[in-house]
């Protein structure tokens, strides 16, 4: 049986990559214990940059050949709070960026709550604060967003306690 798809607007970011470990019960926790939310996050994804490499008397094909693997930069968009923390975080890798490299995760809720999929980020930087488009003729929500440069991703296998507990909750 495959199950459903995940909703994308469901999700968690945190500032603790321990927290995408979290064992089912206390995961629930996690919306209870955020310090802010986020309405939107771009740039789960990376490439592998290859080059061709043809091979004399070879006609037919090119060699494609792996040189290095970037990560794309985690965008995180929210309305502007009073809490300093993502620009907090930002002024700190103005004064000593070795300092304030921070590991993270970005956690997809199922339609339960419980954690269904999650990528931990490594050694994030703060490496772009935007404040918001200020328009006195919109009634539209402050956004400010943030992009989190960082050194890989981890996809997060879910444990089998949030694996039980889905079944108890939604027994098929």
């Amino acid at each position: 049986m495959t199950p459903d798809p995940l909703p994308k607007y469901r999700f968690l970011v945190t500032l603790d990559p321990g927290d995408a470990y979290l064992p089912a019960a206390q995961a629930l926790l996690l919306p209870l214990a955020a310090a802010g939310g986020f309405q939107e996050v771009t740039g789960l994804g990376g490439q592998l940059e290859v080059t061709g490499w043809p091979e004399g008397g070879r006609n037919d094909s090119v060699h494609q050949l792996p040189l290095r693997h970037t990560w794309n930069r985690i965008v995180l968009k929210r309305g502007v709070v009073r809490d300093p923390g993502l620009w907090s975080w930002y002024r700190a890798g103005l004064a000593d960026a070795i300092g304030a490299r921070r590991d993270g995760a970005v956690i997809v809720l199922g339609p339960d709550g419980v954690p269904g999929a999650a990528w931990a980020f490594h050694g994030g930087l703060a490496a772009k604060w935007s404040g918001p488009d200020l328009h006195a003729e919109q009634n539209a929500v402050a956004v400010e967003s943030l992009e989190i440069a960082h050194e890989g991703l981890t996809e997060v296998l879910r444990d089998t306690a949030a694996t039980a507990l889905r079944q108890i909750n939604n027994p098929r």
